[in-house]
């Protein structure tokens, strides 16, 4: 028992290097200029770990942007308790989505890179399984958008996703995130009406 926790550890440990250094170097120099052997020196790893590890440095990449991406969720659930009404629910997450996008390197990561490398399905996908889905429940639940609704809640999901993900961008470019802040939730109420 002792030998398989001490090689899942291991395993994990080296994993999670490999993630951290790639995700540093990604940030700095973006997808295409990274190498791989500049990632396995960065985490202290040989080569050979990387790609028992990861199929290629694409993998890798999907690695560090499902992290990235099961962060901002993470964010988003922290900042949307139970006791809030599913319209306040639906203006924290946002502002909350808004903050863990400002982490450094994230929005590069996942609104610019990782559209790029992975591409639109990958990343629709991985959205998807994080804060899309989030984001559906919390209009399905504000906008009483059930089997009955002439609107879509997944539709409508998606296309406030794009203006959050454009919200982000605008921010890190240097925009003013009270006023993006603001812009979303009279979007919000406004859909709510």
């Amino acid at each position: 028992m002792q030998d398989y926790r001490s090689n899942r550890e291991r395993t994990e440990k080296t994993k999670a290097a490999l993630i951290a250094a790639a995700r540093a170097l990604f940030v700095e120099k973006g997808y295409a200029e990274t190498s791989t052997p500049e990632i396995v020196a960065a985490a202290g790893i040989t080569r050979g770990a990387l790609y028992h590890h990861f199929e290629d440095k694409r993998a890798l990449f999907r690695a560090v942007v499902n992290e990235e991406a099961l962060a901002v969720t993470a964010a988003i659930e922290a900042a949307t308790p139970d006791r809030l009404s599913a319209l306040d629910a639906l203006i924290a997450g946002s502002n909350a989505y808004l903050d863990a996008m400002r982490v450094s390197g994230r929005t590069r990561l996942l609104l610019i890179e990782g559209p790029t490398v992975l591409g639109y399905l990958d990343m629709k996908q991985l959205d998807e399984e994080t804060t899309a889905l989030t984001l559906q429940h919390g209009l399905e639940a504000a906008l009483n958008l059930g089997h009955a609704s002439n609107t879509p809640a997944d539709a409508l999901a998606d296309i406030l996703s794009a203006a959050f993900d454009r919200a982000a961008l605008a921010v890190d470019a240097g925009g003013d995130t009270d006023r993006y802040r603001a812009a979303i939730a009279h979007l919000i109420q406004h859909i709510a009406g």
